[in-house]
């Protein structure tokens, strides 16, 4: 699978490596303009090498939607999964921490990234309900769930199933309103300020209390604003860790952060992973 970032890693003996690219393919389509508030991507996934692999994945701001039509995953968010976690078509709001994933080499799957306050509106339930939680899709989607895993098993052509999933796609989230406009509103003042305008600041500017706010917030994201732009800043932190030479002191008082250890905590907590210890990962 892939997390959107363009960041996964593998367990291997020599420990967290990036994975070979000639052992998966990956065909991206970006979301129709309409729809950019709710879809961040499609990506098309396919393994091409047999064994046993381990992919560890850190915090997602998108809520991915998996159908696959080939093997199943075995996955578990925070923790090492047990081989009956299997899941094959399902989604799984945020989650505040690294999800492992582990597959057999011959998975195959598109996956659609919504952003939380689009995955509200497509599943047409609040994200608290699907938050740190891995949810087959025919507990909400029902038989069409399966139905279209069939169709995408039975077409070659990775374009025309990206076809199939974006008319779903799009039909439900033409058939249901938009996110709360405090949700959305906060989001977009979080994204902007990187994680670090304090959310006192932003229920303020929205004219609502902070427990009203936090409220809202929990019940359309599915976490708590505070813990969303602490996963803002730490994706940020990655950007300019890839970007740039800067030192991790450096970006950690960029990224208005106490102090390096701060950024560091936040680091291992999100990804499962030290600063020093991805950086030397990814090269």
């Amino acid at each position: 699978m892939y997390d959107g970032s363009g960041l996964p890693c593998l367990t291997t003996a020599a420990g967290l490596l990036p994975p070979d690219p000639d052992s998966f393919f990956l065909h991206h389509r970006r979301p129709q303009p309409a729809f950019s508030d709710a879809v961040l991507g499609l990506t098309g996934y396919a393994e091409k090498k047999k064994g046993q692999f381990r992919q560890i994945e850190a915090a997602s701001l998108a809520v991915p939607l998996i159908i696959s039509f080939s093997s199943s995953f075995v996955i578990a968010l925070g923790r090492m999964p047990k081989q009956d976690e299997r899941f094959s078509c399902f989604t799984s709001g945020l989650f505040a921490g690294p999800a492992v994933i582990e597959s057999r080499g011959d998975s195959a799957c598109i996956q659609v990234d919504f952003t939380p306050t689009g995955a509200s509106r497509f599943f047409g339930v609040p994200m608290s309900e699907l938050a740190a939680r891995m949810i087959p899709l025919d507990e909400i989607l029902g038989l069409s769930a399966h139905r279209l895993r069939d169709r995408l098993e039975e077409e070659p052509d990775w374009d025309r199933r990206l076809d199939l999933v974006e008319a779903l796609v799009y039909r439900r989230l033409l058939e249901r309103p938009a996110a709360d406009r405090k949700s959305s509103m906060a989001v977009a003042r979080i994204m902007a300020g990187h994680g670090t305008v304090p959310i006192s600041m932003i229920a303020a500017e929205l004219d609502c209390s902070r427990k009203h706010l936090n409220d809202v917030f929990q019940r359309e994201l599915g976490v708590a604003p505070k813990t969303y732009a602490r996963m803002v800043r730490f994706h940020r932190v990655r950007r300019l860790a890839i970007t740039g030479e800067r030192s991790w002191a450096d970006i950690a008082l960029e990224c208005g952060f106490s102090d390096q250890a701060h950024m560091s905590r936040d680091f291992l907590a999100f990804s499962g992973e030290t600063p020093s210890g991805w950086k030397r990962r990814t090269g």
